[in-house]
């Protein structure tokens, strides 16, 4: 099989940022990292600059060490934009071998964290980074945005603003330690932190060079609506339910249909948009009873889900729903303990209501629309990330890799490609020329999208794959990634690879050689 390392940099250049790095590294004594305790941040209060170099670290309120740490500068504070702000950040500074790179990473779900585990693992690329619980502490399940209620400005800091001034901090702390800025500054997201960095290219353009944005909950009022409708969708009553033998039969019944389609039989589908699988092909017949098919009920159900929740008064899409061969990873299996991020949100901030019950909701009923309405029209435009104008971005030579696992459960991975599709608009404006629209886009943004990867990460395709050192490349060389193999493993032997293609474009088998061989396919358009 081909090596999945296409990106190299030259030896020469190479040995230039080391040798200029670690001898940057040298000016950098433990004791300088605690001088960082005095320094004066605008709102801010620094409440530790200590040096860690014992090789691990035990996050504040955690029993598990991080280990496997070089030496780092461990800076935590508190800032305070605003009387009813507390957001809490931490920056780690590594006190040898710095690359000149800052990177800040994002959150997942209602976040509420400081993401310990993505510092580590920028710190162990030698990045300087920073993370932000984004002004509150988490809560769990439905209560997770109560720190909303009737707390208007620190939605407001969940939304964008803590990132914003914790990347100002950031590098305000390694100009001070290292005597420069940084020389490139990135951000590093999934899910929510997907959203994060699309917010921060919208709203702050001038603050990273580079934005890897995977899986963006971007749209978020449209995707607390989708993520609610199919919660209800297989809950409206215990007919409608699919347990995990539903979502089995449906997954079989996917691949048998379309796996073929993309020209390999391998458990996954290139593009799910090209199967045309419906589910009432497992309709059970009459006097048949539930298993090897499926009910009326869960039929419809199933539809749902596929079909994304839709305007009850015109019909029109709101939101996508969740693509075939992703039916394994539907969260919609027990009725005792449904996906919360959407009742959340509309319990906390739609209803504003602690006593308000889900499961008397529906998107169809006259108060179902209003309370999806009043969702878009008071907290879209705080919340959404969906700005197709990226201008000032661009301008600035901003770079921006997004990528989407074609089997995300959580998330529609065709909410990427509509706002991928938003841009391509916005630049084409009147003109007619597509293709010149598609070069211009591409030429600072573009969109993967992973065949067979769940949310994130995970499912039986390739879903392994190193979105940042392309985007280094891309920023620092001006080498645009035309592919990105990415990689599965199987009892962490990697036993297939496969490249990523810029969409639209697709990997097209050659006709020969070894299917799990990313060197026998090309990408091409559809």
């Amino acid at each position: 099989m081909s090596s999945p390392a296409r990106i190299s940099v030259p030896a020469a250049a190479m040995l230039a940022v080391l040798f200029t790095s670690r001898t940057l590294a040298q000016t950098v004594p433990a004791v300088a990292c605690a001088s960082l305790a005095d320094r004066r941040l605008p709102n801010t209060t620094i409440t530790a600059a200590q040096a860690v170099t014992s090789g691990s670290f035990t996050p504040p309120g955690s029993t598990n060490a991080i280990t496997n740490l070089p030496p780092f500068c461990r800076v935590a504070g508190v800032i305070e934009p605003t009387s009813d702000s507390h957001i809490l950040f931490e920056v780690w500074l590594p006190l040898q071998n710095w690359n000149g790179r800052f990177a800040g990473v994002g959150n997942g779900g209602w976040a509420g964290s400081i993401s310990f585990g993505a510092l580590a693992e920028q710190i162990r690329r030698d990045y300087a980074s920073a993370s932000t619980n984004t002004g509150h502490e988490a809560a769990p399940g439905v209560n997770a945005a109560r720190f909303a209620f009737e707390h208007p400005e620190q939605l407001i800091d969940f939304a964008y603003r803590s990132h914003h001034e914790t990347t100002l901090n950031a590098k305000a702390l390694a100009h001070a330690l290292y005597g420069k800025p940084p020389d490139h500054s990135y951000w590093i997201g999934c899910s929510s932190g997907g959203y994060e960095g699309l917010m921060e290219a919208q709203r702050f353009p001038a603050d990273f060079d580079g934005i890897v944005a995977g899986a963006p909950a971007n749209n978020w009022t449209r995707l607390m609506a989708g993520d609610l409708d199919a919660t209800l969708a297989v809950f409206k009553d215990s007919a409608s339910n699919l347990p995990p033998s539903a979502l089995g039969l449906l997954y079989r019944a996917v691949l048998a249909a379309c796996d073929r389609t993309d020209g390999v039989a391998d458990g996954v589908l290139e593009d799910p948009r090209r199967c045309r699988f419906d589910p009432s092909a497992l309709r059970c017949a009459a006097n048949q009873a539930p298993g090897p098919c499926l009910t009326s009920a869960q039929v419809e159900a199933a539809r749902r889900v596929y079909g994304g929740v839709k305007d009850p008064m015109t019909g029109a899409p709101l939101y996508p729903g969740l693509a075939p061969g992703s039916e394994p990873f539907w969260p919609n299996r027990d009725p005792a303990n449904p996906f919360p991020i959407p009742i959340a949100h509309y319990k906390w901030l739609v209803f504003a209501d602690p006593n308000w019950d889900w499961r008397t909701f529906q998107f169809t009923d006259p108060a179902g629309y209003q309370a999806f309405r009043k969702s878009e029209s008071t907290f879209a435009p705080v919340l959404n990330a969906t700005d197709p104008n990226l201008g000032e971005f661009r301008r600035r030579g901003g770079k921006l890799l997004q990528y989407h696992g074609w089997n995300d459960q959580l998330i529609a991975p065709q909410n990427s490609i509509d706002y991928y599709e938003s841009v391509i608009s916005f630049f084409g404006g009147d003109r007619q020329d597509r293709t010149g629209t598609v070069r211009e886009v591409q030429s600072f943004y573009r969109l993967f999208m992973a065949p067979g990867m769940a949310h994130c990460g995970g499912g039986p395709g390739p879903n392994s794959f190193d979105m940042q050192t392309a985007l280094e490349q891309w920023v620092e060389r001006d080498i645009a990634p035309d592919d990105i193999v990415a990689t599965r493993s199987t009892n962490g032997v990697v036993d297939r690879l496969r490249p990523l293609c810029p969409y639209p474009k697709v990997a097209t088998y050659k006709g020969n050689g070894d299917t799990n061989d990313a060197a026998n396919f090309v990408c091409r358009d559809p």
